[in-house]
């Protein structure tokens, strides 16, 4: 019960396009299908582009086609930007042209529980099917393909990376690649697949286990069109990569918002987190964790181990930090032997006021900076996992606090390199205004994060935060690892 090579090469068809037409293509601004192209043009898509309107004119600098028949070279992908109700016209035409899919932005379908409406969507998949068309939506974004310059909104990053998105909302898509990229996380592909009247989620889950160039893969689901070949996919999926869910329609009103947003049967949660014990998929529980998790599973390696070492902070902070990592289900250790020997050596009596996590306020008593300390638990079996938090609050003038964070960031980066131990940081995100957004404190630690990222460093924005997607990828590669499914075939 899996999806059928067929459909998978489809996929990677759709994914790959060398030839895109843009049906229902505007001079007006507001439209869709100005947007559409306004996305593939300024993207730089690679292949050919055409757009299509009956009237005849030049839009953005491409002359248009009144109809796909005119159109002088193949035409691979169709974006559909056309009414409902002019789709299975349009579909004849895509057969004679030789069309391999057609991305369905159409709405108005089934997801307005109209029987009508309900009636057309399975005309149109019907339709589709007969001509040999493959369908992405109705009522979606489509592709984001940034391999192949294929953005499916405005300013997306077109960096190629190795996560893979599946996510029934052609909002949330948008939302979860843009602001993703912002903590660094590059995809490979994402998929916005609305009521999913042909193509689903199962296939595209199938797709992105085989796709080697996605080893991460997310999905923001609302429900499923077949549960148990769902299910069967999943539970293959999870043996080889980390799968990381955000289920839509947990409560009884977001269940009445699935029916009618993308006409989702959601199901019930009790089978959902059945599905997510059996099956070891990651579950998110809202949409700041599965972006947590997205940078988690994208920059860290398969650890194993839930001892960490913290390092940085006043005393406040450490404690706090403490306690949000063990509540986690992470193990905040006490000092090995041989570091309290050394730190002992520098001051007698300093370990029993300075510990794990490391107060870096003290270190400056016994002249060690966190860098030291960040050395000396990367350089011991002691610990698996190393974290330095930023202290976003001193009582210095700018200057001095600014040197102060660079010698710490740094510092970090430094043992980082050296790959000894993963190192994640902690770096507050305050929410802050637009009045407050060029004063010099969060300037400073916009810099700083931004250049904790750049070198591979996992950044969250609280410990609490950070506890919970490592503690969830630590969880995930200890099943891995005790079920032995690191070679497990495809």
């Amino acid at each position: 019960m899996v999806t059928s090579w067929e459909t998978i090469k489809a996929i990677d068809d759709i994914l790959h396009p060398q030839s895109i037409a843009v049906v229902g293509t505007s001079p007006d601004p507001v439209s869709p299908g100005y947007q559409y192209l306004r996305f593939l043009v300024d993207a730089g898509y690679r292949g050919d582009l055409y757009p299509v309107n009956p009237r005849g004119m030049s839009i953005l600098g491409l002359p248009t086609y009144p109809e796909l028949a005119e159109i002088p070279g193949a035409v691979d992908y169709v974006i559909c930007c056309i009414r409902a109700e002019l789709v299975l016209d349009l579909l004849q035409q895509c057969a004679q042209k030789k069309v391999k899919a057609v991305h369905l932005l159409t709405a108005k379908l089934s997801e307005t529980g109209d029987e009508k409406a309900r009636r057309l969507e399975k005309e149109i998949a019907k339709k589709a099917k007969e001509l040999g068309i493959r369908l992405i939506g109705p009522n979606c974004m489509g592709i984001y393909c940034p391999g192949e310059r294929i953005p499916f909104n405005h300013d997306l990053c077109m960096e190629p990376g190795t996560v893979g998105a599946i996510v029934q909302s052609g909002g949330l898509a948008g939302e979860i690649v843009r602001l993703a990229a912002l903590r660094g996380v590059r995809f490979s592909k994402a998929v916005s697949y609305g009521n999913a009247a042909d193509l689903n989620e199962t296939d595209f889950l199938e797709y992105f286990l085989w796709d080697d160039e996605t080893k991460v893969i997310l999905l923001y689901i609302e429900g499923v069109r077949n549960g148990e070949k769902f299910f069967q996919t999943l539970r293959r999926a999870t043996q080889i990569k980390p799968v990381i869910i955000l289920k839509g329609g947990r409560s009884r009103a977001g269940i009445r918002s699935a029916a009618s947003h993308t006409a989702s049967v959601a199901g019930s949660m009790d089978a959902w987190q059945v599905l997510f014990r059996q099956t070891k998929a990651v579950q998110a529980q809202n949409l700041n964790e599965l972006l947590d998790l997205s940078v988690a599973f994208y920059f860290l390696p398969a650890i194993t181990g839930k001892r960490v070492g913290i390092v940085g902070g006043g005393g406040g902070k450490s404690i706090l930090c403490s306690d949000q990592f063990e509540e986690a289900g992470l193990e905040v250790v006490p000092f090995p032997e041989e570091i309290v020997k050394l730190l002992e050596s520098r001051k007698p009596g300093i370990t029993r006021w300075l510990g794990n996590p490391v107060d870096a306020s003290i270190l400056a008593s016994i002249n060690l900076k966190s860098f030291d300390m960040l050395r000396y638990m990367a350089n011991s079996p002691a610990f698996d996992l190393l974290s330095i938090n930023t202290s976003e609050d001193s009582f210095y003038q700018g200057d001095l606090w600014i040197e102060f964070m660079e010698q710490e960031v740094k510092g970090a980066l430094m043992v980082h390199r050296e790959r000894l131990k993963p190192v994640i940081a902690v770096v507050g995100n305050p929410e802050i205004g637009h009045s407050a957004v060029d004063n010099w404190r969060w300037q400073a630690l916009f810099r700083f994060r931004e250049q904790l990222t750049n070198e591979g460093i996992p950044v969250f924005p609280s410990p609490g935060r950070a506890a919970t997607a490592v503690s969830k990828l630590v969880d995930y590669y200890r099943y891995r690892e005790k079920a032995g499914t690191s070679s497990v075939e495809k």
